[in-house]
């Protein structure tokens, strides 16, 4: 899963990666909590030979247009790549709203019997900014006001990953940014083949502070590495498939 992530790199660099023609400036943000403000990149009009890719800002934590109470209705800011494409509160997403989510790193918690998790950084060996897979939507309260969410695309843990937990969020290539973000010319069955864990070699493991667990905290000390002589994680016996304790938990019943 994903529930924490790092957006660091400079509005200039996500605006080259992304190949924006515009971006606000924006600081650096260390520790993103689910219901914070995220931004993301959806489709746009083209002009001349620019993509026409336009950035927005939203709530991590979807919610799908049918949701009748929102206090109610349970806080997705994962979604499955298995199960995308079928279940309601993504259907459509899927179909309609596919977006990029920008990110420099995401936090990742180790569960081993009943000792508390511990925390790592995952951030690419590159250090160069990414984009995970995103779905948005649009909802509007009975009252008229409108809310604008994002989830975050998930799917099983790669190599890297694996000895920390079962799953981690969908990074999509620069090569396949338009081929996602095309809703028009790609339907969903076109892009399931994207939803796949990234490349072994793609991200780097970093143990980290438990003061991550806490959203207050926001500095760039949350991702000093912690202990980094320590031996090389052994695999999990079986790796945790359900948010830890210090991420919020969401229903997979949608």
């Amino acid at each position: 899963m994903c529930g924490r992530f790092a957006l660091t790199a400079s509005p200039d660099e996500i605006a080259e990666i992304l190949a924006l023609l515009e971006l606000d400036g924006f600081p650096p943000r260390y520790n993103i909590a689910p219901t914070q403000p995220i931004l993301i990149v959806k489709a746009g009009e083209r002009a001349g030979n620019r993509s026409g890719r336009v950035a927005a800002l939203v709530r991590w934590g979807l919610v799908p247009s049918w949701v009748k109470d929102l206090k109610a209705f349970p806080l997705l800011f994962n979604a499955r790549a298995d199960s995308v494409a079928d279940k309601a509160a993504f259907r459509a997403a899927m179909k309609y709203r596919r977006c990029l989510v920008p990110a420099s790193g995401f936090y990742e918690w180790r569960r081993v019997g009943k000792a508390k998790p511990k925390p790592f950084y995952l951030k690419p060996r590159d250090a160069r900014p990414f984009a995970f897979a995103g779905l948005w939507e649009s909802w509007q309260s009975p009252e008229g006001s409108e809310l604008d969410s994002a989830a975050i695309v998930t799917t099983d843990a790669n190599a890297t990953l694996a000895p920390i937990h079962s799953r981690m969020p969908v990074v999509i290539q620069p090569e396949s940014y338009e081929r996602w973000l095309d809703t028009r010319a790609y339907p969903a069955a076109d892009v399931l083949d994207l939803l796949v864990p990234a490349n072994d070699t793609f991200f780097e493991a970093i143990p980290v502070s438990d003061k991550v667990n806490k959203v207050a905290n926001m500095g760039p000390d949350l991702q000093t590495p912690l202990n980094p002589d320590e031996a090389p994680l052994e695999p999990l016996a079986a790796a945790p498939d359900a948010a830890s304790d210090v991420a919020p938990a969401q229903r997979e019943l949608f």
